[in-house]
C-alpha cells in the first residue's frame, strides 16, 4: 500500500543521509531536494569516484568500486564505525535516510554504535538481481532486508512496481510505502518546456540514450539502428558507461558515424541542450532483464518528458505501461531487434507521430515531470512524525 504525503507542522530540521556515492548524480539531486525543502543536510557517503564541490556537510565513509560486492560489504562495517565517530553530526540528526540495502545496513550500524533511537527510513531505487535468487545468497539478503525494513520508519520506492513485485511478495505487512518518483527536482530552474511546432528535416532522426548507460542489448540495438538506417538516423548518447557491463562500449560508438557519445552531463545545465537535440528518447534497459529492468521508472521518461520528447519503451514493463497511461511515447513488443527497426521506419515517412506524441507531454501537467516544492518535506513529516512523538 502505497501512502500519501499530507501536510502537518513540524520542528524537524536535520537530516542524515546515507549514500553509495557521493558523486552519483541522483544521490546529489536527492540531497539538494532535501536542502531546498528546508533540512540541514549531512551526507554520511561513500565515494566511487572523487566528488564535485559538495553542497553539504559531508562525512567520508571511504571507497567503494563497482562490482567489488565483498569490497563494499566490508566497507559497510567500516563506514558504521566512521558515522557513529562523527560526534554530534549523526546525534544531532532528527531523522537518517538510507539509500540503497548496503547504506541501510550502514545506518543502522552506526546507529547501533551510537546508541541512538532516531528513525531510519529506507529508500530503494534498485533492487538487486541479488536480492531476487532463489539460493542461500537471495535468501540471506532477503532475511537482512526484512530484518532492516521491519525496523524503519518508512520505505520509499521509485517505481509501483518495486511494491507489487517485491516487498509485498517477501514482506507483507512490515513496512509503509511512499512513492518518490525519479521525477526533475522542483528547486532548479529547467528552462521552458518546448512543444512538437519546431520543424525537422524530412527522413531525417534523432535518436537519444540519456542517463546510465548499462545495458548491452540496448546498446547493441541502438548499433543495429545505426547501421541498417546510415545518414537517416543519428544515435546520441550522453551519460556514464558501465564498462563493467559493456567493456566494448567506446569501441563500438568509434565504429559508426552515424553513433556519438558525450560523455558525463550536468543536470540541469546540460538538460535543455541534450533534449532540444533529439527528436526520440530509448527508454529501455534489460540489465537485470524479467526483474528490476522490468519493474524500474527511470530519469530518462521524465527528463524527456519535461522538453516533449517522446518516449520508446519496451511493452511488458513498467516504463511501458507508464507511456501507456500517459499516451505519450511509442511502446514495442517483442523481438525488438524487429520491431524497433519497423517503427523507426515509419517515423522517418511520417514525422507527424512524433509530434502527435511530443503534443501529447506539452499537454501534461508540469508536475507530471517535475517533483513538487516541498513534497519531500511532507513526506518526512508524514513517515516520521508520529513515530517522534510516540
Amino acid at each position: 500500500m502505497l501512502y500519501q504525503p499530507a501536510r502537518q507542522g513540524t520542528d524537524m530540521t536535520r537530516i542524515a543521509f546515507f549514500g553509495h556515492d557521493v558523486a552519483d548524480a541522483a544521490v546529489r539531486r536527492r540531497a539538494r531536494g532535501f536542502q531546498d525543502d528546508g533540512f540541514q543536510v549531512t551526507g554520511f557517503m561513500m565515494r566511487r569516484r572523487e566528488p564535485l564541490a559538495l553542497e553539504w556537510d559531508n562525512v567520508d565513509l571511504g571507497q567503494t568500486r563497482d562490482g567489488a560486492f565483498l569490497q563494499r560489504i566490508r566497507q559497510v562495517f567500516r563506514g558504521a564505525r566512521i558515522a557513529a565517530a562523527s560526534g554530534d553530526k549523526l546525534r544531532s540528526a532528527d531523522v537518517i535516510y538510507a539509500r540503497n540495502l548496503d547504506m541501510l545496513a550502514c545506518a543502522f550500524l552506526a546507529k547501533r554504535h551510537a546508541k541512538l533511537g532516531t528513525p531510519v527510513i529506507y529508500e530503494c531505487l534498485d533492487i538487486h538481481r541479488l536480492l531476487c535468487r532463489q539460493d542461500v545468497i537471495g535468501k540471506g539478503l532477503r532475511a537482512l532486508e526484512g530484518w532492516l525494513l521491519k525496523r524503519s520508519a518508512a520505505l520509499v520506492v521509485s517505481s509501483p512496481a518495486y511494491l507489487t513485485q517485491h516487498f509485498e511478495r517477501h514482506y507483507p505487512g512490515k513496512f509503509e510505502a511512499y512513492l518518490i518518483e525519479n521525477r526533475l527536482s522542483g528547486h532548479a530552474n529547467y528552462g521552458a518546456r518546448v512543444s512538437a511546432t519546431k520543424a525537422k528535416p524530412p527522413g531525417q532522426l534523432r535518436l537519444g540514450w540519456v542517463g546510465n548507460l548499462r545495458c548491452r542489448r540496448s546498446l547493441d540495438l541502438l548499433c543495429q539502428i545505426a547501421d541498417r538506417f546510415g545518414d537517416q538516423v543519428e544515435v546520441r548518447l550522453h551519460g556514464v558507461p558501465a564498462l563493467t557491463e559493456i567493456p566494448d562500449f567506446e569501441a563500438k560508438i568509434a565504429a559508426r558515424p552515424n553513433m556519438s557519445f558525450y560523455g558525463r552531463y550536468k543536470s540541469p545545465e546540460d538538460l535543455p541542450g541534450i533534449y532540444s537535440a533529439l527528436d526520440v528518447v530509448w527508454s529501455g534497459d534489460f540489465m537485470e532483464a524479467g526483474l528490476n529492468s522490468t519493474w524500474l521508472l527511470p530519469n530518462r521518461i521524465y527528463e524527456g518528458g519535461y522538453y516533449c520528447v517522446p518516449p520508446i519503451a519496451p511493452a511488458e514493463t513498467e516504463t511501458g505501461r507508464w507511456v501507456v497511461r500517459h499516451e505519450c511515447g511509442f511502446v514495442l513488443d517483442e523481438p525488438l531487434e524487429t520491431t524497433l527497426p519497423g517503427l523507426i521506419e515509419d517515423l522517418l515517412h511520417d514525422a507527424p507521430r512524433i509530434t502527435a506524441c511530443s503534443n501529447a507531454l506539452a499537454g501534461l501537467p508540469e508536475e507530471t515531470f517535475v517533483q513538487p516544492h516541498g513534497f519531500l518535506r511532507q513526506l518526512i513529516e508524514t513517515a516520521v512524525k508520529p513515530k517522534v512523538a510516540s
